[in-house]
């Protein structure tokens, strides 16, 4: 056994490693880009987030440009009330602050310069500041965050009288707001019931009266106006769906009615609704209800999706020793490699740059190692030879889901493992 802990020990320090990306290249020729994310838009075009910078469509799709091409994160993109300009968040100066930029293109001009994170939201009424959460000067130990505004034209930031708000927009007529009071820990996480769900907050601004839609325990997210009506996500159906509020006659409906992919952000403005759902920018017509996939392209150059030799030594997680002690399984990177403790190769059994495969296991003969992969879409269990040489075996599993911790029998035949119940 101290052979053994010292070969771990020598891998452990010692183990640098390399892994060639072969990265799956954007969409085009025609073909729609996807992974397209928080669309917002105004009467002639679409502005989104890609490739960690802003880009602008014609509302009827097409070839898109891009208006910001940093190589940090710019996100949260959202139209003026005239169209004409878009504010976002951005890191340029290594920190999370408000910009904007001309929706013709130009220089990003940075609007606050406070050192915690400025999450833009949108404008208010009349596009002369633009409405943004944040903690700073919170109250609150845990940093919880509050709605400011601040000048389009620059000058000192205002706290809005709320004096808890994370994620909403404030109606076109400026006299109420439509809120999320709190962040949750896992944004992304399906169904969950427990006690960072809170309903939507409707407040007027001038008497502090509040309303909300009928709401149990579900996750309701991302308000946005349209007139007196309020859209917002809400995963009360087990999905994540795009639900409204009318606040005037107090009636809740369900408006997309997806099963499989969760609609993702969700925005309003000139009479259409945008949102984010498997990837693309569908555009909804409120009045008829009813939703398209909005083409889009976004080809550039994006030197991170070249192939290359990447070192992911520092990725290596779910490390599984070898019965023999002679090599490990580790995850790095979303591909499974095997490496020698002293002498020989690194093996990458599973060669998938464009999936994510995880939570490798040894079984006790040694012949075979075993993990999951979503290459096809969903969770598979996949049953491979160590030394990578035999094609593998993908087991489909009933209900997909995520699957974790594996262990194999002691005879080599059977394997347990756990599964995430996302299903009411």
């Amino acid at each position: 056994m101290r052979t053994r802990a010292r070969r771990v020990f020598h891998l452990l320090a010692c183990a640098g490693f390399a892994s060639v990306l072969l990265l799956a290249r954007p969409a085009a020729n025609g073909v729609p880009t996807r992974l397209l994310r928080s669309p917002t838009v105004s009467a002639t075009q679409i502005a989104f987030a890609y490739a960690n910078n802003i880009w602008i469509v014609e509302r009827a799709g097409g070839a898109a440009r891009r208006l910001t091409s940093f190589p940090g994160e710019t996100a949260n993109p959202h139209f003026s009330p005239d169209g004409k300009t878009i504010a976002f968040s951005g890191e340029y100066a290594g920190n999370v602050d408000v910009y904007i930029v001309p929706a013709e293109g130009g220089d990003p001009r940075r609007l606050t310069w406070h050192p915690s994170p400025d999450l833009v939201q949108g404008w208010m009424p009349g596009g002369k500041s633009i409405v943004f959460s944040t903690s700073r000067a919170t109250w609150a130990p845990s940093g919880a965050p509050r709605f400011w505004t601040v000048p389009v034209e620059g000058g000192v930031e205002q706290p809005m009288p709320l004096p808890r708000a994370y994620q909403g927009k404030i109606s076109d007529d400026g006299t109420h707001v439509a809120y999320r009071m709190n962040n949750s820990w896992d944004e992304e996480r399906r169904n969950y019931r427990g006690g960072q769900n809170r309903p939507i907050w409707i407040v007027d601004l001038k008497t502090y009266d509040l309303i909300s839609p009928p709401w149990t325990d579900s996750k309701d997210v991302d308000p946005v106006w349209l007139g007196d009506t309020v859209y917002f996500l809400s995963d009360r159906d087990g999905v994540m769906n795009v639900w409204s509020f009318d606040t005037r006659a107090k009636k809740l409906a369900q408006i997309t009615k997806f099963t499989d992919f969760d609609v993702k952000t969700v925005e309003a403005g000139a009479g259409a609704v945008v949102f984010e759902q498997a990837g693309y920018v569908h555009e909804l017509d409120p009045k008829s209800g009813k939703a398209h996939v909005v083409t889009i392209v976004a080809a550039g150059d994006f030197p991170w999706m070249m192939p290359r030799w990447e070192d992911v030594t520092s990725r290596m997680g779910n490390i599984a020793l070898s019965p023999t002690g002679k090599r490990v399984v580790v995850e790095a990177r979303g591909e499974v490699f095997t490496v020698p403790a002293e002498k020989g190769d690194v093996r990458n059994l599973s060669h998938s740059s464009g999936s994510a495969e995880r939570d490798p296991a040894w079984s006790p003969d040694g012949k075979y190692v075993s993990y999951f992969s979503d290459k096809s879409g969903e969770y598979k269990l996949v049953i491979e030879t160590q030394d990578g040489l035999t094609p593998p075996r993908e087991i489909a599993l009933e209900h997909p889901t995520h699957y974790y911790t594996p262990s194999w029998s002691p005879d080599s035949k059977k394997i347990v493992f756990k599964y995430t119940n996302l299903r009411r």
